[in-house]
């Protein structure tokens, strides 16, 4: 369902496991695929059965939400929307709703380079990508024929979605990750756990900091890369932050590398060599805007990233050469050497 993100690499945080000797609390590393990635929680608590109850009950959530949000289920909520009949009002559950009008607020905040309703897109290039094969120009003029949010009319007064097009296909994948790994640690908190974190592929939300430290330490990776670091690292805490780029899903045609990030208004993934981490206030807000700054030039990135309250850095490479580029506030997150 979800577009692979790159991924974070925790540091310094997942391994240590020792009991503090102030609180007796621990980090509790619990790891299952969902979503057609790792998912890690780690939870810090006193007590390991209560922090395995509350890691089963988070995956209990993320499966809860799949089933509502995947376009891979033909049974999931999402996918029951295509079996409605057009300009027909169906009633969706609040959940659906919810990410439905977060999604449409991310559609015109990213001047439309954020777009749910690229799901034909999705599946061309999702093909294209696994058999190997470039879609010749009328395939991809055709599934972008089938693009528009303007065919998509949500009622939040009777919580009603009606499909205005025949052919409209929608794909949360740019946004269901960081949107349920923030919904992770809203439940964690209201369940009294003022520290942890959630890795969703990459998607990562984070309470407060673990005890005796000034935050929760991340690494970046390297554009193109997929083990290689950059050197400095990023200390967080109540906040979430999501990565972008093409290291993991893309297409090579013409000696053109075409990542599995669709800019909706060419039908064409990104072609240039970006990778783009966001810092935000929340999961959903940090995961569209990675997707959106991928795609939007790097000053209107950072005004789209300003107008969200987010600060973003993009790495871009050229002729072999790494070059930075970051909004003013994102330098506050660097660690202090």
């Amino acid at each position: 369902m979800y577009y692979s993100r790159l991924k974070f690499l925790l540091v310094c945080i997942v391994l240590f496991f020792s009991f503090f000797s102030f609180a007796q609390e621990k980090k509790f590393l619990f790891t299952q695929t969902k979503m057609g990635s790792p998912l890690n929680i780690i939870i810090v608590e006193k007590d390991s059965i209560n922090a395995t109850i509350l890691a089963q009950q988070c995956f209990q959530l993320v499966d809860s939400f799949n089933h509502i949000y995947s376009d891979y289920d033909s049974t999931s909520e999402l996918s029951k929307l295509y079996n409605g009949k057009i300009n027909l009002p169906i009633k969706v559950s609040t959940a659906l709703l919810d990410i439905l009008l977060v999604s449409k607020k991310a559609f015109e905040k990213s001047q439309h380079s954020f777009d749910i309703s690229i799901g034909q897109l999705s599946l061309l290039w999702r093909k294209s990508r696994k058999d190997h094969q470039f879609p010749s120009a009328a395939m991809v003029a055709e599934a972008k024929n089938k693009v528009g949010f303007q065919y998509l009319q949500i009622d939040s007064t009777n919580k009603t979605v009606s499909i205005l097009k025949p052919s409209l296909r929608l794909d949360l994948g740019g946004i269901a990750k960081g949107y349920i790994a923030q919904k992770m640690i809203d439940f964690l908190l209201f369940k009294g756990v003022q520290s942890a974190l959630v890795d969703a592929g990459g998607d990562i939300s984070m309470s407060g900091a673990p005890p005796h430290s000034n935050g929760w330490v991340v690494a970046v990776n390297v554009p193109e890369q997929t083990d290689e670091l950059l050197n400095t690292q990023l200390s967080l805490q109540n906040i979430s932050v999501a990565t972008s780029g093409d290291a993991y899903q893309y297409i090579v045609h013409d000696g053109k590398k075409y990542a599995h990030i669709i800019d909706p208004r060419t039908g064409y993934g990104v072609s240039f060599q970006r990778n783009v981490t966001v810092i935000a206030k929340d999961g959903a807000t940090a995961d569209w805007l990675a997707t959106a700054c991928s795609i939007l030039p790097i000053k209107t990135a950072y005004a789209v990233a300003k107008q969200a309250n987010a600060e973003v850095f993009i790495t871009v490479l050229e002729n072999g050469k790494i070059k930075p580029y970051q909004t003013n506030g994102f330098k506050n997150y660097w660690q202090k050497k």
